[in-house]
């Protein structure tokens, strides 16, 4: 009887820079550093190139002398506020996220991002795979903003938003709008979108005839903001994980605590929406 053909390996290549972020121990930036240093080794060889191409699952690597391994999965909700970039350094100097998940004991990367005045629910985790899911638009993630609009907005205007309006890069997917309140200058909306595009829910009120004034995020997917406060984060809890289909990706570092749909942010409901809390 032939003996069976063994399973062809199929490598996992990344440059050496990527290894670093992809296990979640640091930046890029981070990694050109400790590799230029030549503190890093490749199968017992220094490598000073942070292009190197590495097998993940053949090559050995190590920093310091240390095995590399994959760091425990982290997933953090971040309560982002107005002024805070999604990036991890400025050359303006200007506060960014990082600032505010020092505590958080990972290096962790944005789960998509939020502009400079956008405010409301980012998510942090070292989690490749999930992030990739998260803001993958074939897998369908809703993400639920409130904005204060410029302008009184129309059933109409309405209509429009829900059945998809012309950007520059394109047409968008329709989208649920829910009118919460209006008062005798402004409408203040619930828009929930399918999509991820830079500065998306800006550009659909600009091709409505309005701007909008104030921009939070406040859920993706079933996952809400509730009561944490801003400038704030939290650990994600499993339920959450898995509603956002994390249970495919492997065992998450995070509590079990009864997952509960929290209420929406305080600033839209309250009896003086235009306050800004950001």
């Amino acid at each position: 009887m032939p003996d069976k053909p063994s399973e062809i390996h199929r490598p996992q290549l990344k440059t050496l820079e990527r290894v670093f972020s992809k296990r979640g121990m640091g930046s890029r930036t981070d990694a050109r550093s400790w590799i230029g240093a030549g503190k890093v080794r490749v199968n017992g060889k220094i490598v000073t190139n942070p292009d190197h191409w590495v097998d993940l699952d053949r090559d050995r690597i190590t920093i310091d002398g240390k095995l590399l391994q994959n760091a425990a999965r982290i997933y953090v909700l971040l309560y982002k506020p107005k002024g805070y970039l999604t990036s991890y350094r400025d050359p303006e100097g200007r506060p960014t996220v990082y600032d505010l998940i020092g505590d958080a004991g990972a290096w962790l990367s944005p789960v998509g991002r939020l502009d400079l005045d956008t405010s409301g629910l980012l998510i942090m985790t070292n989690d490749t795979a999930f992030a990739e899911r998260v803001t993958n638009p074939e897998h369908k993630v809703a993400k639920t903003y409130q904005l204060k609009a410029s302008t009184p907005i129309s059933d109409d205007q309405m209509e429009q938003l829900r059945g998809g309006v012309t950007l520059s890069d394109g047409p968008t997917r329709p989208a649920e709008v829910r009118r919460v309140r209006d008062s005798a200058k402004y409408s203040f909306l619930e828009l929930t979108i399918m999509e991820g595009r830079n500065r998306q829910v800006r550009r659909m009120l600009e091709a409505v005839g309005s701007k909008v004034l104030k921009l939070v995020r406040t859920g993706i997917g079933p996952v809400r903001i509730g009561e944490l406060p801003i400038g704030k984060w939290r650990r994600l809890t499993m339920e959450e994980i898995d509603a956002l289909g994390g249970r495919s990706v492997g065992k998450a570092n995070a509590s079990t605590s009864e997952f509960r749909r929290k209420p929406r942010p305080r600033y839209l409901s309250c009896k003086n929406p235009d306050r800004s809390r950001s």
